[in-house]
């Protein structure tokens, strides 16, 4: 394909509209659930709190702010995309309880919405420091709510892997997304909210060693998801995991066994849990290299063997022969296949 070809094909698969919308008629959206800080972007709400008082302030004073970018869903709601800080200092500052609380903005010891911003550390309009919105005379609460912010938004017509690619590229919050959050929040439904119920299975969790980081940033997640996609198409795999990843799951969120997969999955993890140090290669956490081998291959070794043979497991995973299909350029196509072949044979005892 040439050059503007390329560039028409791609062209064509993104579509968006642009919106003039006031900051009163953000804060309904966000009550009444047509506007979602999905979840994955709820926790990079970082700015402190002069940093978000001086957002107010430029609205105030009509200082142009960047764009917020959503993304349109199949029901016409929207998704935030670009501009959670921007838009929960808005919420934080002017929003009520319960769009404070769809927002994600939690006091967690009190099961209640966070208080809302008093203003501090304004150099401009100093005579509003120390003020919470309702403070405000009601003119000028009013000129606030009235203030336009400009939105974008990605069609749902677009393409699901440039929506991926948008999410990822416009991702500028303070805590940056990993894949598989963003994976969430594109290809949401019942497949990813399986994914999340799998990856709270205590079998699972006895089995994979993960930080305390990765416990929330949808490596749980992505280890659930990696074992599905490989165990049905590892032959198939090339060299790009993301494209791959990406390919599976919007394949599986249009149609997926979920009651024999949940069998599977069940039943290579109750017999992996017995591995006394579980997926791990000295060290406390599971590479993801080393999960993909060893439970893709117990999950093949299980199609024709009821049990898998664990005697002298920790010693084939820490040994010089599974060594080399972990190590190095660990996703080509030849050494995916080699580690998660290698682990096969060795729980059929070969």
């Amino acid at each position: 394909m040439d050059l503007i070809s390329q560039l028409n094909e791609l062209k064509r698969k993104v579509d968006f509209n642009t919106y003039d919308i006031s900051v009163k008629e953000l804060i309904s959206m966000i009550s009444e659930n047509i506007i979602d800080i999905a979840p994955e972007y709820q926790r990079q709400f970082r700015w402190k709190e002069d940093r978000q008082s001086e957002l107010i302030e430029s609205i105030f004073l009509g200082i142009p702010i960047p764009s917020l970018f959503m993304a349109t869903n199949n029901d016409g709601s929207w998704e935030l995309i670009d501009g959670v800080q921007r838009l929960s200092s808005i919420i934080h500052f002017a929003g009520s309880d319960d769009a404070r609380s769809k927002a994600g903005l939690l006091d967690k010891i009190r099961n209640k919405a966070i208080d809302n911003l008093k203003l501090s550390g304004l150099g401009k309009l100093s005579s509003f420091n120390n003020k919470l919105f309702t403070d405000l005379p009601k003119t000028v609460q009013l000129e606030f709510l009235l203030k336009p912010m400009k939105i974008t938004t990605l069609s749902d017509k677009s393409d699901k892997n440039v929506r991926f690619d948008l999410f990822e590229r416009l991702n500028t919050g303070g805590v940056v997304l990993t894949p598989q959050e963003i994976r969430s929040c594109v290809y949401r439904g019942r497949f990813n909210d399986f994914l999340k119920e799998l990856s709270k299975t205590d079998d699972f969790l006895q089995t994979i060693k993960l930080t305390e980081t990765q416990h929330s940033d949808g490596t749980r997640e992505e280890l659930v998801l990696r074992f599905f996609a490989f165990f049905e198409n590892y032959e198939q795999f090339d060299h790009s995991v993301v494209d791959f990843l990406n390919s599976y799951m919007e394949k599986s969120s249009i149609k997926f066994d979920y009651e024999t997969n949940r069998k599977i999955f069940s039943k290579t993890f109750s017999q992996l849990k017995n591995l006394p140090n579980g997926i791990t290669k000295k060290r406390n956490t599971t590479p993801i290299n080393l999960f993909e081998g060893v439970a893709v291959g117990a999950a093949l070794a299980l199609q024709v063997s009821e049990t898998l043979i664990l005697e002298n497991a920790n010693e084939w995973i820490l040994g010089d022969l599974l060594l080399p299909h972990i190590s190095g350029a660990t996703n080509t196509k030849s050494k995916v296949i080699g580690r998660i072949e290698y682990c096969r044979d060795k729980f059929l005892g070969k």
